[in-house]
């Protein structure tokens, strides 16, 4: 943890995150790869705006995460949000890119692994994202393991998203958290969702139906010193999951797609999204904006649980 002139050395906390901060009332920390990288604009806009009014409105303050010339942001303006949808030059920023893109005065977006990290910089114990990365498929061959993962395991923090992405190895994925002793709880559910829809055959390692559940879970294992994060799963809601058939022929589609074209690294999930959208023809990207909103909402109530 830095001390105070550090962080003020490389982060800028707007006045009202700061200030809910120092009051000890409830903050909800957001990525900013879905707004840069995730979707087009002006959806992208549109919907990071109506994230932070649904937080807003819940009783939470929003605190989305980015860099802006170098500046670690916790907490964006109207036209920073704007900057984040519209800029072609912004990095997708992952922990090995974050000194280089601070160092260099460039703009990045924060994944769920930044956005931890971030988040952390300032004391913030909840981050609410779309769906967490995790362990993709032919990873025995490549390797290719969010780091979204081991920020989590090692950070206080609870992470609340509607699973993993449908494009990665579930299975392995959640043998990848309990080898780090994450836990991985479902809200209102005792399946793993998988972000378009609601099941994906793996179960959760626990159920809990409210926030204050989750508030007295987390509490607990912080208080007896079991250091890192905690996932919380929530289902999209059943009206905008989409058919598991036709999403997992989309994904297969683009798997296929990614491999012809050499698709690797930090590349791989927003090529895979776009074709998923391509493939699904737009359906997609409702059921994605959809379960943001869903997560904001219960991600606002378990930080006003916490906060209690």
């Amino acid at each position: 943890m830095l001390n105070i002139e550090m962080l003020k050395k490389y982060v800028d906390i707007k006045d009202e995150v700061q200030e809910a901060l120092d009051q000890g009332k409830p903050v909800v920390a957001l990525e900013s790869t879905i707004i840069s990288h995730g979707m087009p604009y002006p959806e992208n806009l549109n919907t990071a705006w109506e994230v932070e009014q649904i937080i807003r409105e819940t009783g939470a303050i929003p605190a989305t995460t980015a860099i802006i010339n170098g500046r670690i942001k916790v907490g964006l303006t109207r036209e920073e949000l704007e900057f984040m949808a519209k800029d072609k030059s912004i990095i997708k920023a992952s922990r090995r890119d974050y000194p280089y893109i601070v160092s260099q005065g460039l703009h990045g977006a924060t994944t769920v692994a930044t956005s931890i990290l971030t988040a952390s910089l300032a004391g913030i114990k909840l981050l609410v994202t779309g769906g967490i990365g995790g362990v993709h498929r032919g990873a025995q061959e490549t390797f290719d393991i969010s780091r979204d993962l081991q920020e989590l395991a090692t950070t206080d923090i609870v992470v609340v998203c509607a699973g993993a992405k449908s494009i990665l190895d579930i299975g392995l994925t959640l043998e990848y958290l309990e080898t780090f002793g994450v836990p991985v709880l479902g809200y209102g559910t005792k399946e793993m969702p998988a972000f378009y829809t609601r099941e994906s055959g793996h179960e959760v390692d626990y159920k809990v139906d409210t926030p204050e559940d989750v508030a007295n879970m987390v509490n607990t294992k912080w208080e007896l010193g079991l250091t890192g994060g905690v996932l919380l799963t929530n289902p999209i809601p059943k009206d905008s999951a989409m058919d598991k058939t036709i999403i997992d022929k989309a994904i297969e589609e683009a798997l296929q797609d990614a491999k012809v074209k050499g698709i690797q690294g930090k590349k791989t999930t927003p090529f895979l999204l776009d074709r998923v959208l391509e493939v699904t023809e737009g359906k997609s990207l409702e059921s994605n904006i959809a379960l943001v909103k869903n997560n904001a909402l219960v991600g606002a109530k378990v930080a006003i649980a916490m906060a209690k």
